[in-house]
């Protein structure tokens, strides 16, 4: 049932070939070096740093090395804190148990997700959108399908993204090989056509001077600046897409937030369109094959699956206890962005998002985000994530999450207005 892959490297000894190191480090001063005849993918080389939360991941945890005793809060990684609603993690309990009985276990499911799951999506969250549960593809998250997509879509072709956005849009496109090298002054990438949005243009590109591209990401609300886009706005993303006949790659993972009549899918805009985990069977290349048949064949190759176990709560939180429960969820988080929100307001600093996501953009006028940061870090012992890491239009920026628990919220409030006023 399970499967692990291990590299190892070879040298041709006699009659036969015999292992010379593994690739992976387990111990540090047992590891021995060889190097193999084996080039570095190219495109990894263009990546230009870490990926961005591991890096604020090591720059905590040199924090903490250098301030033992000191409680540091995290309001970076978008992290959930608060627990299941018992009825899913319920659900979740007795399917496992199940799997110790002759009767109960299951072995690998299907890899587009179970079929009850898939129409359930369908009916809560697509109702009267047309879509079909058989154009559900239940994945392990949104991250991973974005590389999926791109592994669909190939190294050929163009790409839009909104700057800022989050990374895995850029750095999975770098990786497949769809950009060309970074330019060192404005830190983009070439091939990619960044589409600025900030407050001077309400957080939505200026299409008419974006260029025509194959692939447009786009993600509502955004992470990491917590806009919402209107109905106009997606109305205009839409035409312009069916105009240059592009399919958009819609990522919506933080809608329950949205409570202003903001539309929560794309769906809910009339056209063609492609969303994150829906293909809808009536998208076609223009060769006229369907994309839906392309991304099933992608899934099957590449996943086995969601856990059977987390699909069994997904179920759960679709019925209506569950649903209701995670409402109470969301609406826990908004309160959270609502005291973060007052609290940077009060000390001056003009802050976006916190109403329809999780997720605060705060702004620091001719500052870089990195030595914000670092200040914040240093005088309150809190963690931030820097806006230049979404993106060069989030050099003066930093994005604040609403994940945490209640009292860590208050606590930070505190700390922020003590040492930032």
């Amino acid at each position: 049932m399970y499967k692990t892959l291990s590299l190892m490297s070879f040298m041709p000894c006699k009659a036969m070939l015999q292992p010379r190191a593994r690739i992976t480090r387990q111990d540090s001063e047992n590891f021995v070096d060889y190097r193999t005849k084996v080039a570095r993918n190219p495109t990894m080389e263009r990546l230009q740093h870490n990926y961005l939360f591991p890096e604020i991941s090591a720059r905590e945890a040199e924090h903490m090395e250098k301030y033992p005793n000191a409680k540091v809060i995290s309001l970076g990684i978008g992290d959930t804190t608060q627990p299941l609603p018992d009825v899913v993690a319920s659900s979740m309990a007795n399917y496992a148990h199940n799997l110790s009985t002759h009767t109960g276990y299951r072995g690998y499911g299907a890899e587009q997700g179970s079929k009850e799951l898939r129409e359930s999506i369908a009916e809560t969250f697509y109702k009267d959108m047309g879509i079909q549960g058989k154009e559900v593809f239940v994945s392990d998250g949104a991250q991973c399908d974005i590389s999926r997509l791109q592994l669909l879509f190939g190294s050929n072709m163009s790409i839009a993204v909104q700057d800022p956005i989050f990374p895995a849009y850029v750095d999975s496109s770098v990786i497949i090989g769809q950009t060309g090298d970074v330019e060192n002054e404005s830190g983009r990438y070439r091939n990619i056509e960044y589409m600025k949005c900030g407050p001077h243009n309400s957080f939505f590109p200026e299409l008419s001077e974006a260029a025509r591209t194959d692939i447009i990401f786009f993600c509502s609300p955004n992470n990491p600046t917590g806009h919402a886009a209107s109905r106009e706005q997606l109305e205009r993303l839409v035409l312009f897409a069916q105009e240059n006949g592009s399919i958009i790659v819609y990522d919506s993972a933080y809608a329950f937030y949205i409570t202003d009549g903001s539309p929560r899918s794309i769906y809910e805009i009339p056209g063609v369109r492609l969303g994150w985990t829906v293909v809808p069977q009536q998208l076609l290349y223009a060769n006229g094959f369907p994309v839906i048949n392309d991304f099933n064949r992608i899934v099957c190759t590449c996943f086995n699956g969601a856990s059977r176990i987390a699909q069994a709560g997904g179920l759960a939180s679709l019925s209506k206890e569950g649903y209701k429960a995670v409402i109470s969820l969301v609406d826990y988080y908004k309160e959270n962005a609502q005291i973060l929100l007052e609290t940077f307001e009060s000390l001056g600093l003009r802050t976006y998002g916190g109403v329809n996501a999780p997720y605060l953009w705060v702004h620091f006028p001719g500052s870089n985000s990195w030595d914000v940061f670092n200040e914040i870090l240093e005088k309150t012992h809190i963690i931030t994530v820097p806006g230049s890491g979404f993106g060069p239009a989030g050099k003066e920026f930093i994005r604040v999450t609403a994940f945490g628990h209640r009292e860590n919220i208050l606590e930070a409030s505190t700390r922020l207005r003590m040492s930032l006023l």
